[in-house]
């Protein structure tokens, strides 16, 4: 198997490290995505990573459907079983992606749009759903109880992504974040090496 990814990418981030925490045997290749190279546009119509390939069978995007393969090949390691804690873990994600959604909407407005046409209000709405977002998080701390899990990953490549392009920004919406990178890293270890860059 293999991920097609961005450096920057936060959800490239979050696949890459729940293959690692799975163990399962997945390459990775770096990918741009502006240029839309064949390996890409075949494999996704959507020109979007990541992707993950299979030899002989079909490809899996997005991150939550490769999220939800990964878990299903590595017999139930990103998710628990119990209906209650998986239901947790998968709204963690979501809270985690959502968030991450409008950061890269906050990105790409400045990004492609010349500045006169960039439209500050669709920033602000997008930036004022990030502060809410982590001030949820704030007043909900995350829990460990059930092991490390998708949730828990999504939210670390999240807050790999708000340090790579928000930094300064963010930390006093969310202060217990040193404190769930502290949990994180002591449960998975190689977390440095996946962190969004670029």
């Amino acid at each position: 198997m293999k991920i097609l990814y961005s450096p920057a990418s936060p959800y490239s981030a979050k696949v890459r490290m729940a293959a690692r925490h799975t163990g399962l045997s997945v390459e990775s290749e770096v990918v741009k995505t502006d240029d839309e190279p064949s390996l890409l546009i075949e494999n996704n119509p959507l020109g979007k990573i990541p992707v993950l390939l299979q030899d002989g069978d079909s490809p899996v995007f997005d991150s939550r459907a490769i999220m939800q393969f990964l878990d299903r090949q590595s017999g139930g390691k990103l998710y628990p079983v119990d209906p209650a804690g998986r239901t947790q873990a998968e709204v963690l994600e979501a809270l985690a992606d959502g968030i991450t959604d409008c950061l890269l909407a906050h990105v790409y407005e400045r990004r492609f749009r010349p500045e006169e046409k960039i439209h500050q209000p669709w920033l602000d709405k997008q930036w004022s759903k990030v502060t809410r977002g982590l001030a949820w998080l704030e007043a909900n701390p995350v829990s460990f109880t059930d092991g490390l899990t998708g949730g828990h990953i999504a939210l670390a490549a999240l807050t790999g992504y708000l340090e790579l392009r928000f930094a300064g920004q963010w930390e006093t919406f969310w202060p217990g974040h040193r404190a769930f990178i502290t949990e994180f890293e002591a449960r998975f270890p190689a977390y440095s090496e996946f962190k969004s860059r670029g």
